[in-house]
């Protein structure tokens, strides 16, 4: 056979190599004698040697009835069909690569071959095809990632392993740049973590941590905004080391891409915030979150006052934490917001997340900080009794921080903010009281309480107990325009109607609590 095929090379006869190799595929390899079968493989692979460098003119038609073999019954003709393929893509070599898919989709069913020759043999083609990947520049990753991202969703552990050690290859091979890619496999990457074998855990750590040192080496070409819900969602696992390895992600997020992630707020919050009142178990954690934390919270700037929702005209500087600056396409993106949620009592963190649009005319970044999202989340903190204490602080940190930065849109959210806080007077944790009466001492203060027009109408009843206690008649008097004209020394700032409010709440809380009174009340006077 092989003299044979080497005349008609030699001749040019390319319609009787065709031929040769319809034979060996249609009436052997493809036979339902096993023993055909096995013939037709060791044929096919002596027509490629045969053939040499032309075998890739019928690549095609050599591999297909191999690959057909991979799925045979017998593991002997398994093993056979390994070992033609592996003298096929030998003599091709990268003349098999426009058939790579179908090579990587063959190979990764063989890696959990349950028989282990066939396993072995799986392993020495694994390793050419990744040689032959390694030293090419025709590699083609665009087409690749689809099969990639589907087949990185496997449980199987071999499949697995199989899967880390390609991405951990491609990483590595400097004209394939997977980090362009790497929205669509991190999700898979973050699950395979969670493996229980600790071998595959290991290589997956590595491939993350060789995503993550690019990323900080390249900050400009990363797409942070496509992954933050992806990392969200993964800082909120049961699993530690997923966890905390998401956690150690957003830190970077946060730090590189700045106010691109201020969209994401509300899911980096609910993510982040349960975390502050972790023990010393999960000690780690813990100090990634507090930073996570403490780096979102500097990213909400005055501006963001002024941005009003409506007006989606005004643009602000990016201000990217690192050295780095992000580059136009990153730099460019808008954030939408969400209309006001009234009424909603469960957190639609898909609704709250919107991804980013690019606009690409632009060098400025344009975001919009959704606050009704961020406060929404916040609320849902404070109502939630079995929350610890240090998350109860950051809430109320969050909250005093942003009546700061934005008290214009805060006071939006006063009336529905303003039972919970006087509530929160009641808990147990002086660290956490004296944070709520900064917010309330905050909130009373505030100009933007003045300005808003918020008068006494609504009077003092706040979802109050039965107890009516009115509004003294002078200070019922002062409307908001009144207010302004108030004068007062500069260590007495004006007061404004939630001041009034606030006081007659706290003396009906008294009335009704009296253990509030006795136990707190001097602490909360003072």
């Amino acid at each position: 056979l092989p003299r044979l095929v080497r005349e008609f090379v030699a001749q040019n006869n390319t319609s009787q190599i065709k031929h040769v190799i319809q034979i060996l595929s249609q009436e052997f390899a493809l036979s339902q004698h096993p023993h055909s079968r096995k013939g037709g493989l060791i044929g096919l692979a002596a027509c490629s040697i045969a053939l040499g460098k032309d075998s890739g003119l019928y690549l095609k038609e050599l591999i297909e009835p191999v690959l057909t073999c991979f799925n045979d019954a017998d593991s002997r003709l398994r093993y056979y069909a390994c070992e033609a393929l592996y003298n096929i893509v030998k003599v091709a070599r990268g003349s098999v690569l426009p058939h790579f898919n179908v090579l990587f989709d063959g190979l990764s069913k063989l890696a959990a071959d349950p028989d282990p020759n066939v396993k072995s043999g799986s392993e020495l083609l694994d390793r050419l095809l990744k040689d032959i990947v390694t030293e090419s520049n025709q590699f083609d990753l665009v087409g690749f990632i689809p099969l990639l991202r589907e087949r990185i969703y496997s449980n199987n552990q071999y499949a697995r392993q199989f899967i880390i050690s390609w991405i951990l290859v491609l990483e590595s091979v400097p004209d394939i740049n997977l980090l362009d890619y790497l929205p669509e496999i991190l999700d898979g990457l973050f699950q395979i973590l969670g493996d229980n074998s600790k071998e595959i855990r290991k290589m997956c750590e590595v491939a993350l941590g060789e995503f993550l040192k690019e990323i900080k080496k390249n900050p400009s070409s990363v797409k942070f905004a496509e992954m933050a819900n992806i990392l969200v969602i993964h800082c909120q696992a049961a699993d530690d080391l997923i966890q905390l390895t998401a956690m150690c992600w957003m830190r970077e997020f946060i730090q590189l891409a700045g106010r691109v992630m201020l969209p994401y707020s509300s899911g980096i919050l609910t993510a982040v915030l349960p975390c502050l009142s972790y023990d010393d178990r999960k000690k780690n954690i813990k100090e990634v979150a507090n930073v996570c934390n403490q780096s979102l919270m500097k990213l909400v700037i005055p501006e963001d006052d002024e941005m009003d929702e409506a007006k989606q005209s005004m643009t602000l500087l990016a201000e990217p934490t690192s050295e780095e600056s992000l580059s136009k396409p990153e730099a460019a993106s808008s954030g939408e917001s969400l209309p006001l949620c009234h009424g909603r009592s469960e957190l639609d963190i898909t609704a709250l997340n919107q991804p980013l649009s690019f606009l690409h005319s632009s060098e400025r970044i344009q975001v919009t900080l959704n606050l009704d999202g961020i406060v929404q989340v916040l609320d849902c903190h404070l109502h939630d009794t079995s929350i610890g204490m240090m998350t109860r602080i950051a809430v109320l940190k969050w909250l005093y921080h942003l009546y700061i930065k934005t008290p214009r849109k805060m006071f939006r959210h006063t009336d529905s903010l303003f039972p919970i806080l006087l509530r929160t007077l009641s808990d147990e944790s002086d660290e956490v009281i004296l944070k709520d009466l900064e917010v309330l001492a905050e909130i009373a203060s505030s100009p933007a309480g003045q300005t808003e027009g918020h008068g006494l109408s609504d009077g003092s009843d706040v979802r109050s107990s039965p107890v009516e206690l009115h509004v003294p008649a002078r200070a019922g008097q002062l409307s908001s325009s009144g207010m302004k004209g108030l004068e007062c020394s500069p260590s007495t700032p004006t007061m404004n109607s939630y001041f009034y409010k606030f006081m007659i709440n706290l003396l009906k809380r008294f009335s009704s609590e009296r253990k509030l009174l006795e136990t707190r009340g001097a602490f909360i006077i003072r």
